[in-house]
């Protein structure tokens, strides 16, 4: 009976030290990460957590053994072909697989008391979302989901400028790049401006109304989306992956405000209608100011990574938590039915 009982209250001694940060380093040791998944997006968590603060890099994963080389060499660390080589030598990960894995491997990091950074899209089904966001909830496990443009030194700085919107019109086109043709464009690149836009609007949708087209992939390459939501704001969204030109555009219309986003360069541009004043000469035609937002612009993706290990450290919730990345894939879900 001690024995038992001994047993016992060293799990709970166990589980109080774990939500008290003790095993992702707020004991003073690094957080230890590994990244599953070395491609085009993967590669680049590797390289930006071999060179963070209080982090070590324990390994990375990989089927794909030139890619594995490639970053062993770069970074001297242990390569894995198996995820589960790292399951017990990890605090965090990050997950850089294609879609149709995220869900599994996710999973199983969760219920093994890892902390995850999954990429965008958090899972291939809602459902499956629902499952890891109540997994997460349960062990009480950091779980962000890899929606890099809300880390955009831009992005931050909208929540200034953004009062009510009333219509968002989204452009993300680029040339077709021979990668993540497992999920439509929708699921692609769609979604990371429906995730912005539900941050902005805060406001169910109603309605949704689509269009695309396959062009060059099996899948919807091009598509447009029409949002309507209940409190009124209409969003228009268009990606392609199939343009000959790279665009990372947004513009948000409120009363007596337009403002224009640009991803790539970091710049907002914000133009005020002045009430009372103008510049013609009957005084009929309102004064428009042009103002321009200073940004503190930073590698998007560094200061997410460095985000989430801060949240592994603090034990807070994410700025993009599993919960924000499963709304957006129920709305892209919403799309991707429609077309």
């Amino acid at each position: 009976m001690a024995w038992r009982l001994w047993r016992i209250k060293g799990a709970v001694l166990l589980t109080l030290r774990d939500r008290l940060g003790m095993k992702n380093g707020n004991n003073g040791k690094p957080v230890r990460v590994g990244v599953v998944g070395v491609g085009y997006v993967g590669h680049h968590h590797a390289r930006i957590y071999s060179e963070l603060p209080g982090v070590e890099l324990v390994g990375v994963v990989d089927i794909d053994e030139h890619r594995l080389q490639e970053v062993g060499l770069r970074h001297r660390i242990r390569l894995c072909r198996d995820y589960r080589e790292l399951l017990e030598r990890v605090d965090a990960v990050s997950i850089a697989v294609p879609t149709l894995l995220h869900y599994p491997i996710a999973k199983e990091f969760l219920k093994r008391g890892v902390d995850v950074l999954v990429e965008k899209p958090i899972a291939q089904l809602p459902a499956q979302a629902d499952e890891l966001v109540e997994i997460a909830r349960l062990d009480d496990r950091i779980f962000q989901v890899g929606h890099i443009e809300r880390f955009n030194g831009a992005v931050k700085a909208l929540e200034a400028v953004v009062r009510s919107p009333g219509f968002i019109e989204c452009h993300r086109l680029g040339p077709f790049a021979h990668r993540n043709t497992d999920v439509d464009v929708v699921l692609d690149l769609m979604i990371h401006d429906i995730d912005i836009v539900l941050n902005l609007v805060k406001s169910p949708v109603v309605a949704v109304t689509t269009v695309g087209v396959p062009v060059i992939s099996d899948q919807v390459d091009i598509a447009n989306a029409r949002l309507e939501f209940e409190s009124g704001c209409v969003a228009n969204l268009t990606a392609s992956r199939v343009s000959i030109e790279r665009v990372r555009r947004i513009r948000i219309f409120q009363r007596d405000t337009v403002i224009s986003l640009d991803y790539t360069q970091q710049e907002i541009t914000v133009y005020h209608r002045i009430p009372g004043a103008s510049e013609a000469a009957d005084e009929t035609t309102p004064a428009i100011v042009k103002e321009e937002i200073p940004i503190d612009k930073a590698e998007p993706l560094r200061v997410e990574l460095e985000s989430f290990i801060e949240c592994v450290r603090a034990r807070k919730r994410p700025l993009v938590s599993g919960e924000e990345g499963r709304d957006a894939l129920k709305v892209a879900s919403q799309i991707v039915e429609r077309l």
